[in-house]
């Protein structure tokens, strides 16, 4: 666990810096890191890059209303998100929309014309309703090690 928390803050660090935080030495260290790896608990290692330092000021959450497909159909639909560089994340869901989408955009004209040149050419879009994030709060890539207890 203790692994874990340091390299999500810091996947960068040395297995020799890690064992010293850890407190165990560097053979085992590693050994441990590559059963994480092994056991799918890491599943990779990449760099966090700044968007706006891109040119990418805005992130909008886009909520997708499909029309009904055929298997075949929705995983066309899938495979053209997943070839999609801007879109960054994307989740099925229950409610009045089918399918929530984080996009990253320049500005406003940019993703005016993604919409259309891009998102409602998927199969089976019907509506898409955008949510413009104004500001960020709150960003990170840790999962919690174990869920909180409530009492």
């Amino acid at each position: 666990m203790k692994i874990l928390t340091l390299m999500q803050r810091d996947a960068s660090l040395t297995t020799a810096e890690l064992a010293e935080k850890v407190g165990i030495s560097q053979s085992p260290c590693w050994r441990r890191i590559q059963r994480l790896h092994d056991d799918g608990y890491i599943k990779g290692q990449v760099v966090i890059v700044d968007r706006e330092k891109l040119g990418f000021h805005m992130q909008i959450f886009a909520q997708v209303k499909m029309a009904r497909l055929s298997d075949e159909e929705r995983q066309t639909f899938f495979r053209g998100v997943e070839n999609i560089p801007e879109i960054l994340e994307c989740y099925t869901v229950f409610g009045e929309m089918d399918i929530l989408l984080k996009v990253v955009a320049p500005d406003v004209k940019w993703y005016q014309e993604f919409i259309f040149s891009s998102l409602m050419k998927l199969p089976g879009v019907q509506d898409i309703r955008s949510i413009v994030t104004l500001s960020e709060a709150k960003h990170t890539t840790a999962v919690p090690l174990k869920p909180r207890q409530f009492q």
